[in-house]
């Protein structure tokens, strides 16, 4: 409706162009806002203030010779200027009416547009490092991209969804020698594990197969192993030079080949759980891509040399830095170590780099954490010759989870945490996917397990999908009786759709089209939530209110043909926020 009403303004403007009341070189951006009080009618635009100045008269004579010349409709009853210059819409009840043949005709279809015209957008997201299972505070980040990925492929996005493997680098070794020194222990070896190692249990799980494969052939001396390593925190040396000096040590012992036997083992497992989770978790990826691939392919090499030859790098104490202090950065970054070893930001960049050149925008989902590693990596695409513009980062907070009152702690490193797995098991996909986006991303977030699981109208997602349940109930119910359900019966006798319940819902199903698109073009998931639950409040209104099955059979197929519009527009929503729609409840 906003789109008609924009495009009979349009056409006033053009005809007073045409007529020399308006300056023909003004081209303003039509808005049209939903009124607050009903008194102030359907629909209002502020077009008329925007043209005052400069066409130099008052808004509200513009206002009078734009309703003047609005072409004729049969959507609009009456129109009228309200305070400074504001033009305020009363539409035809009748008009509104017209959404629902609509939903019904298009179906799943209902709501989406092509307004991207196919442009083509990486999302990438989770990306977490496969040194251990998922936890729940990934899971915010993965139901908000996977459902951002949704609405942007329902406006016409080519989207292509993405999963960044850090299958290099310093956590893959720490994770790859806490492996090897638990299968040491496996064989029977006493071992001091490191404090910075990764001590959870699937570390130990993935040991124990490497010990059922390989037997004892990946076996070392445990004297050997430690002999001459830097001492850890609690003997008083340090953490991160004893885990490195371990990792050294290992890498020496076993040699390249057998080394990356026990690296890829670790890699592998921890990746196939993270999709299983994932997968089970309705998140689908278009593409696993692996940083060990930018090294393979020379594409780190080619990104280092395109800022060296920008001038942006220098030579400082044996490392190359790039000079990000340059772009607004509050210190320059190192890219490749003195040890000739590149940095993650060297990854970073270079991937990014490879998205853009194969020809897609950036949308990244990062984590709260990462604010200030935005800007650093949108400057080496500027001095590399990219257009930073095109890279847009969103940052999500993890989620705090409670139980009985009482928060739950997570701990990658130490063990102890909370998976998602567990979460799932413990709640359900579709009640975690739905309370991971009913709140802005980049807000703190409380995930409350006890009112996740209750089913009641406190539980939002519990509410929304009750009334589709409800709606199934009512068509169970008919055929029960032996009566039928005619949409097309129905579409002829909307007119008897006039009890204020049924206006409330037919004004809810029409703005759902405008809030898909605007929960798309603002990346806010959690505005189809507020949605959603609105349009739920008013069919359980109309349900309380009133019978469907009812002896007037013109009038009831016409109060059909509205709930099963209803029930039709509820799994549009549910369905492009990854829960399902079910019959029953």
């Amino acid at each position: 409706m906003k789109t008609r009403l924009a495009s009979i303004l349009q056409q006033a403007i053009t005809a007073l162009q045409t007529q020399g009341e308006l300056p023909e070189d003004l081209a303003p951006v039509i808005k049209i806002e939903n009124t607050r009080d009903a008194s102030h009618g359907d629909y209002a635009s502020n077009v008329a203030m925007m043209l005052a100045k400069p066409a130099k008269k008052n808004p509200r004579q513009i206002a009078q010779a734009l309703i003047d010349a609005l072409p004729d409709n049969d959507f609009v009853d009456k129109v009228d200027i309200a305070g400074p210059g504001f033009i305020n819409f009363f539409l035809n009840p009748l008009s509104q009416h017209a959404v629902i043949p609509q939903i019904l005709e298009q179906t799943n279809s209902f709501g989406k547009t092509n307004i991207a015209n196919g442009k083509k957008v990486q999302v990438e997201f989770v990306s977490a490092n496969p040194t251990g299972p998922l936890h729940v505070g990934h899971g915010r980040g993965a139901a908000y991209g996977a459902t951002v990925s949704n609405l942007l492929g329902a406006i016409g996005y080519d989207v292509h969804r993405e999963y960044y493997v850090n299958d290099a680098g310093r956590q893959m070794d720490i994770l790859a020698t806490s492996v090897w020194l638990r299968y040491l222990e496996a064989c029977g070896e006493n071992i001091t594990f490191p404090s910075n190692g990764y001590k959870g249990g699937y570390v130990a799980d993935i040991a124990n197969n490497l010990k059922e494969v390989h037997d004892e052939n990946l076996h070392a001396n445990v004297a050997d192993v430690f002999a001459g390593i830097t001492a850890d925190e609690l003997d008083g040396g340090d953490k991160e030079q004893h885990i490195d000096a371990l990792i050294s040590r290992a890498q020496q012992l076993l040699g390249a080949d057998t080394y990356r036997v026990v690296f890829d083992a670790a890699l592998n497992s921890m990746l196939g759980d993270i999709r299983s989770d994932l997968e089970g978790f309705g998140v689908h990826y278009d593409d696993w891509f692996s940083e060990r691939s930018l090294m393979d392919n020379g594409a780190i090499e080619t990104a280092i040399e395109k800022l060296k030859a920008s001038g942006h790098m220098y030579q400082k104490e044996g490392a190359w830095w790039f000079k990000s202090t340059e772009f607004g950065d509050e210190k320059d970054r190192v890219v490749i170590r003195d040890n000739g070893q590149t940095t993650y930001f060297a990854s970073d960049i270079a991937y990014h780099l490879h998205t853009l050149e194969r020809g897609y925008d950036i949308l990244d989902i990062w984590g709260s954490d990462h604010h200030g590693y935005v800007p650093r990596v949108k400057a080496a695409l500027q001095a590399m010759g990219a257009d930073p513009e095109r890279m847009k980062v969103l940052l999500v907070q993890f989620a705090v989870l409670y139980k009985n009152g009482k928060k739950m702690q997570m701990s990658t490193r130490s063990g102890q945490f909370v998976t998602l797995k567990n979460l799932r098991e413990e709640i359900g996909s579709d009640a975690a996917r739905y309370f991971y986006v009913m709140r802005k991303a980049e807000q703190h977030m409380d995930f409350d397990l006890d009112l996740a699981t209750s089913q009641s109208n406190e539980n939002p997602l519990f509410y929304v999908q009750y009334a589709h349940a409800r709606v199934c109930s009512v068509m169970r119910l008919l055929a029960k009786k032996g009566l039928t359900y005619s949409a097309e019966n129905g579409l002829k006798h909307l007119d008897k759709l006039t009890e204020t319940p049924e206006v409330n819902l037919i004004d809810t199903l029409n703005r759902y089209p405008e809030k898909l698109l605007q929960a798309a073009q603002q990346y806010e998931p959690h505005q189809l939530c507020h949605y959603l639950r609105d349009l739920a409040t008013q069919f359980h209104s109309y349900y309380n209110a009133h019978k469907f099955i009812i002896d007037d059979i013109e009038h009831m197929q016409a109060r059909l043909a509205l709930i099963n519009a209803t029930k039709q527009v509820i799994h549009n929503g549910l369905t492009l926020l990854g829960v399902k729609a079910p019959e029953s409840m």
